[in-house]
């Protein structure tokens, strides 16, 4: 996937947006406010792109385990975080999973009302 293939999918979820919150070069989408993907926009020109992504703890595990590109989120809880370097061993579509369920855990975490509003969002 390139940065916008990246860019695209994330942007197409119902309720996201994009932010530089840190940094003119880390790009942020949020869902509700709250944080699902970053990459630095730099790593992606020099063809070292790595995105990191909210994960379930244990299946966290499992996924580092599985594969040399997911590794503990870079400057983030290592517990609930990873990040995936891409174009390593995961695939496209793995890496859409992981997307989406980064994705997933982040809008299951906003308030009910909150959800339906980006869900009524056209």
């Amino acid at each position: 996937m390139n940065i916008q293939g990246f860019y695209d999918y994330c942007l197409a979820k119902k309720g996201v947006t994009e932010h530089f919150p840190f940094d003119e070069d880390t790009l942020v989408f949020k869902v509700g406010g709250k944080m699902f993907a970053l990459s630095s926009l730099s790593q992606w020109e020099k063809g070292e792109a790595s995105v990191n992504l909210k994960c379930d703890p244990d299946r966290a595990l499992e996924l580092r385990a599985q594969y040399d590109a997911i590794e503990p989120g870079y400057h983030m809880s290592k517990v609930h975080w990873n990040t995936v370097t891409v174009d390593g061993d995961v695939s496209e579509k793995m890496f859409r999973e992981l997307i989406d369920h980064s994705y997933d855990l982040v809008f299951k975490s906003l308030t009910k009302k909150l959800q339906a509003e980006i869900i009524e969002q056209q």
